[in-house]
């Protein structure tokens, strides 16, 4: 069993629950739901088809972010490099060959002659060779052809938009009333972009958790304080490697890996981790690379793209990934774990997570357990990325599909109340029952002495037919959840 997560992006034009519930036996553990072209009604759809095949999948919906576009066209724009255009910010109206408009108003108070506009996810090169005012005027450097509504990047520079666009505000609204688990904002630049979608959040008492995408060089630049302010970071390496020199991709990834394990926050690596299998049904041997270079550097979570959400092999994408993840996992050397002890900054709970993974290596213990209302004890258990099982008892239904992005955290809801005691045997039980650990193997438990709430205070370890044997004495106290 693979101990990555996978998120696979869904569209509302293929999202039969028959679908999804391939996807889900095939590895998904999240489902992506791209806004950018989704309607309110698409965006639903896909929220209750999910919601019917599994209560386990977790459903994750982006936001469009601070994000410069070009405007419509009447049809594809052939350009020659030697061309000159001039650019204006004017988001109503059309763009010709000599003319391009683009969505933000102010783009010539941010661009300065010398600097390059990247169109179309990088595809056309303009360089800018005169600012007039209310225009730039800007060299085409190689040929291509612009559509409608086409991406802007202007590497290097600071572009002063709000984060958040108003269908980005209705769309986190959406979100918040159909209760999805996770907001991935994109295009965060610092602390502030996220405290804007935060805002929105707290003002309806909604506990959605953010996901940050790093798209740019500003995003880089202020990643431990983004680490700070969200739950989790996606390495979003389509933008970054536009806005970013893209030799410097692979380093940017391994540092960002290495900043959220130490502060114990969920990490995704995405984009093109699978891009031929939108039309073959096998990777590059570069791809398979790629992906088992991400875990090697640690990730929690890899994402698909366009593998899921409109290429032609889907499951076969989920399924090659996680055979990929579960090779992967086999394959790296321990001596190349990240301690998220290193800091120094080291809490009791950290501390006992520490010990329960040591004993993994040190006494062959072959499974960890946990009890958790915030998921918090299950993250610093998944930041020492252990080779062993770590099963979480979740008291919130929300909180096991948080896990859902945590490397090796099986997460599953406690429906029923019970005392300590009986959750505890219950969770033995089940991985004894799905062949994890045999009744001769050792068993690490984390919890707290005082219950639910209470926070992590001690590990026991035991053997599992110990636990079982009718002379074994739970030393806990049950605890009344009531």
């Amino acid at each position: 069993m693979k101990q990555t997560k996978i998120v696979a992006s869904i569209s509302d034009l293929r999202c039969e629950q028959d679908f999804i519930r391939k996807l889900f036996l095939a590895g998904m553990n999240v489902v992506r739901i791209n806004t950018a072209h989704a309607t309110p009604e698409g965006i639903k759809k896909v929220v209750d088809n999910v919601r019917a095949v599994s209560a386990h999948l977790a459903i994750m919906i982006d936001t469009k972010g601070p994000e410069v576009r070009t405007t419509g066209t009447a049809a594809p724009i052939p350009y020659k490099a030697g061309d000159v255009v001039k650019i204006f910010g004017r988001p109503n109206m059309d763009t010709t060959h000599d003319i391009i408009n683009v969505s933000y108003i102010n783009i010539t108070q941010d661009v300065k002659v010398g600097d390059h506009l990247l169109f179309d996810d990088g595809a056309i090169d303009m360089l800018v060779i005169e600012n007039s005012g209310p225009m730039l005027v800007a060299q085409v450097q190689n040929d291509g052809i612009l559509g409608s509504h086409k991406s802007v990047n202007i590497p290097g520079e600071h572009i002063e938009l709000p984060a958040l666009t108003e269908k980005d505000i209705r769309n986190i609204n959406l979100a918040i009333d159909l209760d999805v688990d996770f907001i991935a904002h994109s295009f965060v630049r610092n602390a502030a972009d996220i405290k804007a979608v935060q805002d929105i959040l707290d003002a309806r008492n909604s506990d959605i958790k953010i996901i940050s995408k790093i798209e740019n060089q500003e995003g880089v630049d202020n990643i431990e304080e983004i680490i700070d302010a969200c739950y989790g970071i996606m390495v979003a390496r389509g933008d970054l490697g536009i806005e970013v020199p893209i030799e410097k991709i692979p380093g940017v990834q391994r540092r960002i890996i290495r900043s959220c394990i130490r502060k114990r926050k969920p990490v995704i690596v995405a984009t093109q981790m699978l891009h031929t299998m939108i039309e073959n049904p096998r990777p590059t041997r570069a791809e398979v690379t790629d992906i088992a270079n991400a875990i090697f550097y640690r990730t929690d979570a890899l994402m698909l793209s366009g593998e899921t959400a409109s290429g032609k092999y889907p499951v076969e994408a989920v399924e090659t990934m996680a055979r990929i993840a579960e090779q992967a996992e086999s394959d790296k050397l321990r001596e190349n774990d990240i301690d998220p002890m290193g800091e120094g900054d080291i809490d009791q709970k950290l501390f006992l997570a520490q010990c329960a993974i040591e004993s993994t290596n040190c006494i062959g213990v072959k499974g960890i357990i946990t009890d958790s209302e915030t998921g918090e004890t299950a993250r610093d258990l998944a930041a020492f990325r252990g080779k062993t099982p770590i099963l979480a008892i979740c008291y919130k239904e929300k909180t096991q599909r948080w896990l859902n992005l945590s490397y090796g955290v099986s997460a599953i809801y406690q429906r029923d109340k019970m005392d300590t005691e009986a959750m505890f045997f219950a969770a033995v039980r089940m991985l004894r029952q799905k062949g994890y650990v045999a009744n001769d193997d050792k068993i690490a438990y984390l919890s707290g002495s005082f219950g639910e709430g209470g926070g992590t205070t001690f590990v026991e370890i035991n053997k599992v037919k110990t636990v079982f044997d009718k002379s074994y004495k739970f030393n806990l106290p049950s605890v009344n959840r009531e």
